[in-house]
């Protein structure tokens, strides 16, 4: 396996260099959001692939607000017991904003809201039903919360609300492996229960892809990682990314190693071989990440056409004849 490469305080290897957003496209980019009061996952978390991507003429949209109930150690996204008041708005924003800025795929993400009812599933309901709306042929990408519930039935009720709306991939993070889940999200996740919550969205609803994410680097082994994709699997994800841990600031869990571009080579091998269908890795993979979405959004139209010949073929059969 190759060597990990070794941590200088306050410096980082070359693959991890980017350079600033910036740029006629970033500017344009920034003026539709602010006009609209939305925000992205890229601003807020401090994405290192917010120049490439928004470049490009991509983004994910973080709804529900700023501020998280969650307090995970290795997230930027502002924390508090409550969240700010919800914009019954924001749905039509954001559908307005996708095509506006002529995206084809977009990622819709959330902070977690243990503070509301439904957990905040209505809301993203209501966005992902606005942008199909607006534009029927645009996929979808929910990146969901765990929708903690002490009552699976309500869990569960969560999870269906957001399927009907009707999203192309379903994705939930599970971060990081087993044994470090404790000390990196907040005490209120569970890895076990982030799996039963991708397990139980293919379930009700099969023909969705689902998806999840880890970070490396913050110790976990090699052994534990393939433990991971194994659990994943078995929870029948069907696509997972890989990427490096960065700290945002000094408040935050420090980086116990730096993962060689060679090492995330070898893992994404490895995770072809257990059968997910897509695997993205590499230092600044993120789960929202677009080398991933160009795959998906190819995947995911043609299952789309598939299903539409099938449903036609279906339609135009001929009427069983029957006897006199």
């Amino acid at each position: 396996m190759p060597k990990t490469h070794r941590i200088t305080p306050g410096q980082k290897p070359d693959w991890l260099k980017v350079p600033i957003p910036a740029g006629p496209t970033v500017a344009h980019l920034e003026q539709v959001l602010r006009e609209r009061n939305l925000h992205t996952v890229c601003e807020e978390a401090r994405c290192p692939n917010q120049g490439e991507c928004w470049a490009s003429g991509t983004a994910t949209f973080m709804v529900l607000g700023d501020t998280c109930t969650r307090g995970c150690r290795f997230c930027a996204v502002k924390t508090h017991k409550f969240g700010t008041p919800v914009d019954a708005a924001e749905p039509q924003k954001v559908a307005d904003s996708c095509v506006a800025m002529g995206l084809k795929y977009v990622v819709l993400t959330m902070v977690d809201r243990d503070d509301l009812a439904d957990g905040g599933s209505g809301h993203v309901a209501a966005t992902i039903a606005a942008i199909k709306r607006a534009k029927p042929e645009m996929l979808v990408e929910a990146l969901v919360g765990d929708w903690l519930s002490a009552d699976p039935a309500t869990t569960e009720r969560q999870i269906q609300t957001v399927l009907a709306a009707g999203p192309d991939v379903y994705a939930h993070n599970v971060e990081t492996v087993l044994r470090l889940t404790p000390r990196v999200r907040d005490h209120r996740c569970s890895y076990l229960g982030s799996l039963r919550t991708l397990q139980l969205a293919k379930r009700l609803s099969p023909q969705v892809v689902t998806k999840s994410s880890l970070m490396l680097g913050l110790g976990e082994s090699e052994r534990e990682v393939d433990q991971a994709m194994d659990d994943l699997r078995e929870h029948g994800v069907d696509v997972v990314t890989f990427g490096q841990y960065l700290r945002p600031t000094l408040l935050h869990l420090p980086v116990k190693e730096h993962i060689t571009p060679a090492r995330f080579q070898a893992l994404e091998q490895r995770a072809r071989q257990k059968g997910f269908l897509y695997v993205a890795a590499g230092p600044l993979v993120r789960s929202s990440y677009k080398a991933a979405e160009y795959y998906l959004e190819g995947m995911v139209r043609q299952r789309r056409a598939a299903t539409s010949t099938a449903t036609t073929s279906t339609s135009t059969a001929p009427a069983p004849q029957h006897d006199a």
